[in-house]
């Protein structure tokens, strides 16, 4: 997994940004300069009144005014296009932010729709289109390492262009307060070597597995019987339920919830146990109630959708 911060670019979006940063950084810092020693010179000796006036207007005024639209008219030229343009060979992923998840959506080489949840996944090397939408609040998307943020508003379709120089993992995050949990709506980026990235995208398109251990089975009843696919879809099992994210494939994914929980057998149980208490006001409800075999058999089901 690739770990750093913000200004560890992975992408020709970032990297924009990140120069953009140190030179606003640098010009800052000139003008600080400046300043302050203005200010060393007027405590160390006197002068006369039209020397320090000329001093002011020239360091306190033209000195700041010349460096700030500098760096203004520098910035507006590497400001991207607003609506930028997709090239030819670029993917197009839709994601749609909701209270507190990401529904992502791919198309296959028939057009039919390919749904995943809190994780995009990505080849690398190649441009990727996002096209970004809200269910519900404003929300902003935002994956610090490859690209800048842009808000998510309903009923408006917004774009974003970014492509990840290599294999690779960065985490994004909502950006605009969402709600109460708008601290746990993060989610991941996942870059792959492009053959890697086809074979995924073909596994994805594919319907749930059939579940062939006795315990797996027990746990797809149990997933049916509690009503679960009221609000989750799962291909090849239930309806095309919409209120929740899709778990066909959800065992292949890195994290829970939205980045809140690693996606283990642990991590599931807990989840499915006590949503209220790790993700308090999310629209699901706890399932303390089931015993401890049909909360493994459930957790156990789900991490073999792969």
């Amino acid at each position: 997994m690739t770990v750093g911060g913000v200004l560890q670019a992975a992408g020709d979006a970032a990297r924009a940004i990140e120069t953009v940063s140190w030179v606003l950084f640098a010009g800052g810092f000139a003008i600080f300069a400046v300043v302050m020693l203005l200010l060393a010179r007027s405590l160390g000796r006197r002068a006369g009144a039209v020397r320090a006036r000329l001093w002011i207007v020239g360091g306190g005024i033209v000195f700041p005014t010349a460096v700030l639209a500098a760096l203004f008219a520098w910035t507006v030229s590497m400001t991207p296009a607003w609506k930028p343009v997709p090239p030819a060979d670029a993917l197009v992923v839709g994601v749609t932010g909701h209270m507190w998840w990401w529904d992502v959506r791919y198309r296959d080489a028939g057009g039919a729709t390919i749904r995943s949840a809190n994780e995009i996944r990505i080849p690398a090397g190649r441009p990727v289109y996002l096209a970004l939408d809200s269910a519900d609040v404003i929300h902003s998307f935002w994956v610090p390492q490859l690209a800048g943020k842009i808000d998510m508003l309903p009923g408006r379709l917004q774009h974003l262009l970014l492509r990840a120089d290599a294999p690779g993992t960065w985490r994004g995050q909502c950006a605009e307060f969402c709600g109460e949990q708008h601290a746990r709506m993060a989610l991941h980026v996942v870059a792959m070597e492009p053959a890697a990235f086809e074979a995924w995208l073909q596994a994805q398109a594919r319907p749930a597995v059939a579940a062939t251990p006795p315990r797996a089975q027990a746990g797809r009843q149990a997933f049916l019987a509690n009503r679960c696919d009221a609000c989750h879809a799962v291909r090849g099992v239930t309806a095309e339920a919409r209120l929740g994210p899709d778990l066909t494939h959800v065992g292949s994914r890195l994290h829970l919830a939205a980045g809140t929980l690693p996606n283990t057998d642990a991590g599931r149980q807990q989840w499915i146990a006590h949503v209220q208490r790790v993700k308090s006001g999310a629209r699901m409800p706890s399932y303390d109630r089931l015993d401890a075999a049909t909360l493994g058999a459930i957790s156990e089901w789900l991490g073999g959708l792969q």
